[in-house]
C-alpha cells in the first residue's frame, strides 16, 4: 500500500508540474508543486530527499516558466 500511495504522490505531482499551465499561472503552480511535496513528506509518503529533488524540480520549472514569459 504504502508504494501505491508513493506511486500515486508521484503522478499526480508529475501531472500538476506538466499539464497546469492552462488553469494556472507559474507562480501558482510553483506554489502548489511545492505544498504537495511538503504534504507528501508530512504523510510520510516520501522521504527527505524524495521532498527535496521534487522542490528542486519545482523551482527549475519555475524559473525557466518566468525567464520565458513575454
Amino acid at each position: 500500500m504504502y508504494d501505491d500511495a508513493k506511486v500515486r504522490a508521484f503522478s499526480d505531482w508529475h501531472e500538476l508540474l506538466v499539464r497546469s499551465e492552462e488553469r494556472m499561472d507559474a507562480q501558482e503552480q510553483y506554489n502548489e508543486l511545492i505544498r504537495l511535496a511538503v504534504y507528501f513528506r508530512k504523510e510520510g509518503i516520501i522521504d527527505l530527499q524524495e521532498r527535496q529533488a521534487l522542490i528542486a524540480v519545482a523551482t527549475v520549472a519555475y524559473a525557466r516558466a518566468v525567464a520565458t514569459e513575454p
